[in-house]
C-alpha cells in the first residue's frame, strides 16, 4: 500500500520531504521501500544535508576528492578529515546532523614559548592529522590559545571545544594539577572551568593505601589501630571514586582515533552571530615544571547532550 501511495507523488516531491528530515532518517527510509530508497539516496536530498558553503571549503583543500554521489561525499567528509587553510586546520561533518566540525592544528594555536627549543619542539607523529604536533619538553608556564571565526560554524548549534593530546611515557607535573580552561567570544561572555590533563587519572588513586607488614601477632591496641586505618583507607578510596565519577568530564577521555581529549568549554552559535571564538587553557599559578604533553590541536564540534552514538 505504501508503494501505491508514493507512486502518486513525483520523486522530486518525495526527495523534498526527506530533505526536511535528517541524514539518519534518510538512511532509515532507504529500508522502507524501493521508491523511498531512490528518493532518499538522490543528490537532491544529500545536497541539502551538506553545508551551504561546502564547495568553497572543499576548494580550499589541496586534497582531490572523488565521489560518485552527494551521499558518498557526505560520508567521506564525516569519516575522513579534510585538511584546509594550508594544512593548519581540518574539516569534518558530524555524521548524525551534517553540522560542521573543525580542528585547529598546534601550528594554528598560540602556544606560549612554543618556538623556544628548550621548552617545546615540533615533531611528526604517527596517526596525527597534521604534518607536525607540538611536544612539551619542560615548562613552568603552560598557556595555549586558539581562535576561530564564528561564521565558519553551523548556526543555531551548541558547540564544545576539546584539547586533543597525548602524553609521553615520561610525562610529569600534571598529577591532580588543576588547569584553567575558558571558551567565549572575544569581547563577550566567557565560560570558565577547571580541567585536568593527567592521562593516568582513574588508575592512580588520590589516596594511596599503605601495605601492612607481614605477621599475625599484634597487641590489641595495634589491631584496633590497624582496623581504624583500614576503615580510613576505605573511606578515602570511596571518596576518591565518588570524586572521579562526579568530575569525570573534567578529565581526559580516549577518542576513537587513540588520542586523548578533555573539554575546555561550550559555546552556542546563534544564527547571524559574528565574532571570534577564543578557546584557552593555562596553568600559570603553581609554576611547577611540566613535561611530556603532545598537543595535536583544539577540536570544535557539536556537543552531544546525551552522549549518544551515531548508528549511521
Amino acid at each position: 500500500m505504501e508503494d501505491v501511495y508514493f507512486d502518486l507523488l513525483p520523486e522530486g516531491c518525495i526527495a523534498t520531504i526527506i530533505s526536511l528530515t535528517t541524514p539518519r532518517d534518510a538512511c532509515r527510509l532507504c529500508l522502507v521501500s524501493r521508491i523511498l530508497r531512490s528518493a532518499a539516496e538522490s543528490d537532491a536530498v544529500w545536497e541539502l544535508f551538506l553545508p551551504p558553503d561546502y564547495s568553497s571549503i572543499i576548494s580550499s583543500s589541496p586534497a582531490s576528492l572523488s565521489y560518485a554521489s552527494k551521499k558518498d561525499l557526505y560520508f567521506s567528509l564525516c569519516d575522513q578529515p579534510l585538511l584546509i587553510d594550508q594544512g593548519r586546520k581540518s574539516f569534518t561533518l558530524e555524521k548524525e546532523s551534517g553540522k560542521k566540525c573543525y580542528m585547529l592544528s598546534a601550528k594554528d594555536l598560540v602556544i606560549i614559548l612554543v618556538d623556544t627549543p628548550m621548552y617545546w619542539r615540533w615533531i611528526p607523529y604517527p596517526g596525527a592529522r597534521f604534518e607536525n604536533v607540538a611536544e612539551l619538553i619542560n615548562v613552568c608556564w603552560l598557556e595555549i590559545h586558539g581562535i576561530i571565526d564564528t561564521s565558519m560554524l553551523s548556526q543555531s548549534t551548541l558547540y564544545a571545544a576539546y584539547i586533543v593530546f597525548k602524553a609521553t611515557m615520561n610525562a610529569y607535573g600534571f598529577e591532580h594539577l588543576p588547569v584553567e580552561a575558558a571558551v567565549g567570544v572575544i569581547g563577550g561572555e566567557t565560560r570558565n572551568r577547571i580541567v585536568f590533563l593527567d592521562s593516568d587519572r582513574g588508575r592512580r588513586p588520590r589516596y594511596q593505601i599503605e601495605p601492612r607488614p607481614p605477621g599475625r601477632h599484634y597487641r590489641r591496641h595495634n589491631v584496633l589501630h590497624d582496623q581504624s586505618e583500614r576503615e580510613e583507607d576505605a573511606d578515602n578510596v570511596l571518596h576518591d571514586q565518588a570524586e572521579r565519577e562526579e568530575d569525570a568530564d573534567n578529565y581526559p577521555k580516549e577518542r576513537a582515533d587513540g588520542w586523548l581529549e578533555v573539554e575546555l568549554g561550550e559555546f552556542y552559535c546563534n544564527a547571524g552571530e559574528e565574532g571570534e571564538l577564543e578557546m584557552s587553557m593555562k596553568e600559570i599559578s603553581r609554576v611547577n615544571w611540566k613535561s611530556g604533553l603532545i598537543v595535536q590541536g583544539i577540536e570544535i564540534r557539536p556537543k552531544k547532550i546525551n552522549n549518544g552514538k551515531s548508528s549511521l
